[in-house]
Order: C-alpha cells, then sequence, then structure tokens
C-alpha cells in the first residue's frame, strides 16, 4: 500500500491542466493503485491525479461507502471529456481532500454524459446524474487546473479566505497527509 500525500490549496499543480494518457503502462496502474491507497486512507469518494502530485488525466471514484452507493464498482477515468451538461442545476454543499476543512455550496449540472478511457484502454461513455454527475465534474475540473473556490461567487470566496489561507499555510488539522509547503 502506498499512501501518497495530498497536495493542498496552493500548491502549483493543483492549477496546472492534466497531460493526455497515450497508453495504460505499468508505472500507470502503478499510480492507480497508489490514488486508490491514498483515496481510501483519507476516506474520500474522487481523487484526481494531480492531488497526489502526478500530471496524468487520470481521477478515480468509488462512491460505496455513501448512502444509496453500497454496490457501486470503483471507477478509473483515463482522459475524461465531458461530452454534454444538463441545463438543470444543482447548489450542494461540497469538500475536497485538497481543501481540507472547507466546505462550500456549488452549483453543478445534475446530468451528464462523460467518455474516458478505462485502465484496460477500453473507451466508455456514461450518463450520471445526481453524486455521481457531481463528483466526476469535481474531479475533472481539478484536472483542468480548477477548484471548488473557482465555482462560487466573489462574495463567498471572500467568506472562505482566512480558510484558504489556513490550508496554505497548513493551518488545519487532519488525519492523512498532505504536502509540505
Amino acid at each position: 500500500m502506498s499512501i501518497i500525500p495530498i497536495t493542498v490549496y496552493g500548491d502549483k499543480i493543483l492549477r496546472q491542466k492534466s497531460k493526455k494518457i497515450i497508453s495504460v503502462n505499468d508505472e500507470t496502474i502503478d499510480k492507480i493503485r497508489n490514488m486508490f491507497d491514498t483515496m481510501r486512507n483519507a476516506r474520500g469518494i474522487g481523487l484526481a491525479a494531480n492531488q497526489v502530485g502526478y500530471r496524468d488525466s487520470i481521477f478515480i471514484l468509488d462512491l460505496k461507502g455513501t448512502e444509496g452507493y453500497e454496490n457501486f464498482k470503483p471507477v478509473t477515468m483515463i482522459n475524461p471529456e465531458i461530452v454534454l451538461q444538463s441545463d438543470k442545476k444543482v447548489v450542494i454543499e461540497e469538500g475536497c481532500l485538497s481543501l481540507p476543512t472547507l466546505k462550500a455550496d456549488v452549483e453543478r449540472s445534475e446530468e451528464i454524459k462523460v467518455r474516458y478511457m478505462d485502465a484496460d484502454e477500453n473507451i466508455i461513455e456514461i450518463d450520471a446524474d445526481d453524486l455521481l454527475a457531481r463528483v466526476i465534474l469535481h474531479e475533472y475540473d481539478h484536472l483542468i487546473g480548477k477548484m471548488i473556490p473557482d465555482r462560487v461567487a466573489e462574495d463567498v470566496k471572500k467568506t472562505l479566505q482566512k480558510d484558504l489561507s489556513n490550508i496554505i499555510n497548513r493551518e488545519v488539522e487532519i488525519d492523512y497527509p498532505i504536502s509540505e509547503s
């Protein structure tokens, strides 16, 4: 088991766009395993590669610990593309492993269609709604260098400044390893 420190708000890699994966090799599989170990250790339900210092266009999901998703099978999405987003938006409070202790209401499409490559290099397209759509959109944002503070109104962002400053300065109490400043 390899648990990697999670990058946090203020770390440059979280603002960089990810790089497409050309082919899945042993190194890619090792990274995916490390990501699952790290996400589960932090009790997360999604994790993007840049949250553990990788520039790859990969994120993982595992919602099975969430009510209503007990039969969910973990998913690895490589080079994901959001193909379609519904006009109907929903506002729900979100958290993020890279924003420990911070929560904010974020508006996102209720339904989406996403196309991605799995670890066996199959191209898959799925429709997602509710929590699954939200988690996919949240993790996809990481791959394009966006985070929760980019998805809230300016007045809300101002109220988050103290929390963001505490995160940048590593002045947060959490029970999983985070990157050094």
